[in-house]
């Protein structure tokens, strides 16, 4: 308890610092500005801040008048005033139950509260996340995103409703409790007023060696659990390379580390525990050798005497709450800061018009890029002066060495990033075009490089991209994938478990699920990312077969290596040097030959 008080403390006093130096050099409008965005969310709830604030209130004043009967409790028990004693202990016992009912109720309301403006900030996060440029939001860190949707917003929303009603009952309460000491004794009152602060300055002394230690533990803390999460990730290499007893001891030499530095913090914590409790005991001593002189003198009462010690250690929590409100205050404002940076992310670009065409989809659609230039930095090109086409129908193949921009292409034609000059457009069987966006990539069927099967049965990560597709649809893509052949076989079909990644298939048996889920999609345009890299020949033949079979009018694009592809293509665009040339069916066959 002292510890945390302390703590508060320390981090109140900080705080106060920090307010002070942003209002010093001109910030502190961006603390406000951040308020403001908070307040956004929690207005909405407004009349329940209000009704929280007033049972605050009414808790506190019970919880006084609760220490105020007991005073004339105690008063009558040691022989003073007999009469009045069952009102008393009925005020006293009926304050201190309806103070316990008013507080349990305000944690309730709290607790509703916070969930329903954490689920508010969450689900708009979310919302914008998923709709902010993809360029943009890539340049955050997924683990950077996840903290800050998860530990930011729950900061954000456990203080958004409770930190104006706290203010205001913790000035309360600190007043208040200063009122009835200040009523009968005046010195007494100026002695529990002393108390606090005099807490709160002794403990500055401690603030910087503390904040080294704290440090130091967290960043010692931060490199274990790199290092453990980095083990675990690449368990199979470690294993594969008969290194585990290696990395059993690295994983000894680090909690060595960390046991060095968090005992050695965990003294000094021990020790300036003691120091904080030593001079809390001598304010306590202060606070009662005086109501032991005034109840030698015969000035107060015994009753009173309790009354002034409770109501000393109450103001002195009071004053806590109401410099801890400090921190809380700045923790949210840095939080909110950061989810707004996600939240103002510019957003992904839709054309409203793209769905003009989808009636179209019987026929198929032309992917048409024209004199393209894009660059990831300015002044560095990666596509220049580029022209593609894949008309329904077709496989067209993208082939180029790893890095020159095959991928790039992908993300073009699918409107994730946006050519500098020239056009991307989608072309329907009529003429009409629109440019490729947010708004027409429901268009396209995507397999991406990598294994991108979800924890989950085989069914749910198929319904992934067609939430009501029926067990026979799916059956029937696994089929055209060639991945029916090996789930069949499985225990529970479609309905059996795999693991996260796919851990339980092999590659080719991911790939093949991973392109059935794109074949269930349907959709008209169907963009295959090295993604039957892990198939034999025979199988690759089939299921691009079978895509075509299945829907003539299906436009194919596939980044290959393999010649086994390229033989099935009817256009090869190579991606080298930042140019995207068509190659002649003689270059296309060489090319064959030369993989």
């Amino acid at each position: 308890m002292e510890e945390n008080k302390k703590s508060s403390t320390d981090s109140a006093f900080r705080s106060i610092s920090t307010l002070v130096s942003r209002w010093k050099d001109g910030t502190f409008q961006e603390i406000l500005d951040d308020w403001i965005w908070i307040f956004s969310y929690s207005k909405k709830y407004k009349f329940a801040i209000v009704f929280y604030t007033v049972l605050g209130i009414v808790a506190t004043s019970l919880g006084l008048i609760s220490s105020i009967a007991s005073k004339y409790v105690i008063d009558i028990v040691t022989g003073y005033k007999r009469e009045k004693l069952v009102i008393l202990l009925c005020i006293m016992i009926g304050s201190s139950l309806f103070s316990l009912f008013f507080n349990s109720v305000i944690k309730r309301i709290s607790a509703r509260l916070s969930i329903y403006i954490n689920n508010d900030i969450q689900a708009d996060i979310f919302d914008k996340i998923i709709d902010a440029d993809w360029l943009k939001v890539s340049q955050y860190a997924n683990g950077d995103i996840l903290n800050r949707f998860n530990t930011d917003v729950s900061t954000v929303s456990s203080n958004a409703i409770s930190w104006l009603p706290t203010i205001v009952i913790a000035i309360y309460n600190f007043i208040a409790t200063f009122v009835v000491i200040w009523h009968y004794s005046k010195v007494m009152a100026c002695i529990a007023f002393i108390s606090a602060p005099f807490m709160f300055l002794m403990s500055k002394m401690l603030i910087k060696k503390q904040r080294d230690y704290q440090k130091k533990v967290r960043e010692m803390n931060s490199k274990m659990m790199t290092f453990e999460v980095e083990t675990f990730y690449n368990l199979d290499t470690i294993k594969s390379f008969g290194i585990t007893k290696q990395y059993g001891t690295k994983m000894r030499d680090w909690q060595a580390k960390y046991k060095d530095i968090f005992l050695t913090y965990n003294m000094f914590t021990i020790g300036t525990n003691i120091f904080m409790s030593l001079m809390g005991l001598v304010v306590q001593m202060v606070s009662f050798l005086y109501c032991l002189y005034l109840l030698w003198n015969g000035s107060i009462t015994y009753g009173t005497m309790t009354l002034f010690l409770t109501q000393r250690a109450n103001l002195s929590s009071a004053f806590n709450n109401v410099i801890s409100i400090i921190p809380n205050f700045l923790n949210s404002s840095v939080s909110a800061h950061r989810i707004k940076e996600l939240v103002e992310l510019e957003k992904e670009v839709h054309i409203p018009d793209s769905h003009e065409i989808d009636e179209l989809q019987e026929y198929g659609y032309r992917v048409r890029m024209k004199d393209v230039h894009y660059s990831y930095i300015e002044d560095k090109k990666v596509i220049k002066d580029s022209d593609f086409i894949a008309c329904p129908g077709e496989i067209v193949a993208l082939v180029g060495p790893s890095g020159e921009g095959k991928t790039t292409m992908i993300r073009l034609i699918l409107g994730l990033i946006h050519p500098d000059q020239g056009n991307v457009d989608i072309v329907a069987h009529d003429g009409r075009s629109i440019s490729s966006n947010a708004d027409t990539r429901h268009l396209f069927a995507y397999v991406p490089q990598g294994n991108t099967i979800l924890s989950g049965t085989i069914a749910e990560n198929m319904r992934m991209v067609k939430e009501d597709a029926s067990d026979e649809e799916i059956i029937e893509a696994l089929k055209i994938g060639c991945a029916y052949e090996f789930v069949s076989k499985m225990k529970d079909g479609i309905n059996s478990v795999v693991r996260e990644k796919g851990r339980g298939l092999s590659e080719g048996q991911a790939q093949r699920i991973a392109i059935s889920r794109a074949i269930l999609r349907d959709a008209p345009i169907l963009l295959l990312d090295e993604a039957t890299s892990a198939l034999d020949v025979t199988t690759e033949r089939n299921v691009l077969r079978n895509i075509i079979s299945q829907k003539p009018n299906k436009t194919c694009i596939v980044t290959t290596h393999r010649p086994s592809v390229l033989n099935l293509c009817q256009k090869v665009y190579r991606v080298i040097d930042t140019q995207v040339t068509e190659l002649s069916e003689e270059e296309s066959s060489q090319m064959a030959i030369d993989f």
